[in-house]
């Protein structure tokens, strides 16, 4: 399997990133028609920056399902805020299969009925194939000299971070910070301290992950981006010389959950092949090109082969810190919540 790169650098920034940036606000299925029509269509909803990863993994999976089973089947995408394309699916989108970046965005599908309410328990690993964490993207040399979490809040520092309403990583972003806080020894309040300061400091709140990135590289707004690990890689991988990645001392596990959308297959029929597109993504094959696109594979073995592209780092997750996604989407970022407050308060 050749991994496919972000033509960052063939096609130039600016015209890659307006592409995707249009496409993602659309939130339409992707992808060109099929000279045939397939025997079976599917339509994976997904977040944002997810884009590059699912146009590798499609191909790959359909090629092989045509091999074990004689049927031809076609996977089409769709992206954006990981928040905005649940309520799209909730709204009638009729997905296949949701792969999302926050287990929340799957538990509203299933208080909507959609989606079963043990969908977690239905594949591997609370059926998440992957996981991530939120880095910073910096301008070459990190001018700024920001290394951790506290120096996003300090006067002139400008941080670019999508709108925790409408995207995973945003919302991801305000717990580590938040969480990095509490798990250094500090309590709710200096928490709320840190993030209030921080978000004074973002300059634009983009709707999703990839137009922030959009903002920072394209438009050249900021001087940190905060964001997956994946996404700040392939940035990189494309323009290494304009950037630099920094770690911070403690982050969170950003785990890329999936479902089948029940109430959708039954109806067309497709619960097998929904079910085995998911299945993929958990085998050595799925696992290796989701280590190829900087996420964190599952696979023991894979992540073992693609050991050094990970580096170390202290990691908590949502459950510890919060009490699980349900508890951290009520008090943080409900209307009315925590988050609200703090950006009331700008």
């Amino acid at each position: 399997m050749t991994n496919k790169k972000i033509a960052f650098g063939t096609l130039g920034m600016t015209s890659v990133l307006r592409r995707l940036l249009l496409a993602s606000a659309a939130a339409t299925a992707l992808g060109m028609a099929p000279a045939y029509a397939a025997d079976v269509t599917l339509l994976n909803v997904s977040y944002d920056v997810a884009r590059e990863l699912y146009k590798d993994v499609n191909p790959v999976f359909e090629a092989q399902y045509k091999q074990q089973s004689g049927k031809s089947i076609e996977v089409k995408q769709s992206h954006g805020g990981s928040s905005k394309q649940a309520r799209s699916v909730a709204d009638g989108l009729e997905a296949s299969v949701v792969t999302m970046n926050q287990a929340n965005d799957i538990d509203m599908l299933a208080d909507r009925g959609l989606v079963v309410k043990d969908w977690a328990k239905r594949f591997p690993n609370n059926a998440a194939p992957m996981y991530s964490t939120m880095v910073y993207l910096v301008r070459k040399g990190n001018p700024k000299g920001i290394k951790d979490w506290a120096d996003l809040a300090k006067p002139g520092v400008q941080v670019v971070i999508p709108n925790p309403k409408t995207a995973g990583n945003g919302r991801y972003t305000y717990l580590a910070a938040w969480g990095s806080v509490l798990q250094n020894g500090g309590n709710d309040a200096q928490a709320r301290d840190l993030v209030t300061k921080i978000f004074r400091n973002v300059p634009v709140l983009d709707g999703g992950g990839r137009a922030a990135t959009t903002t920072f590289t394209q438009r050249q707004i900021g001087d940190v981006l905060v964001t997956f690990e994946n996404e700040v890689n392939l940035v990189r991988a494309e323009m290494g010389s304009n950037f630099d990645i920094v770690y911070p001392s403690v982050s969170i596990l950003a785990e890329s959950p999936v479902a089948v959308v029940d109430k959708v297959v039954d109806k067309r029929g497709i619960r097998k092949e929904a079910t085995a597109y998911l299945n993929f993504l958990y085998s050595e094959a799925g696992q290796e090109i989701i280590a190829k696109h900087y996420l964190r594979p599952r696979s023991a073995a894979v992540a073992k082969k693609y050991a050094a592209q990970f580096k170390p780092i202290k990691l908590f997750t949502v459950d510890d810190v919060f009490g699980g996604w349900r508890a951290a989407q009520k008090r943080h970022f409900d209307d009315g919540g925590e988050f609200d407050k703090i950006y009331a308060s700008k």
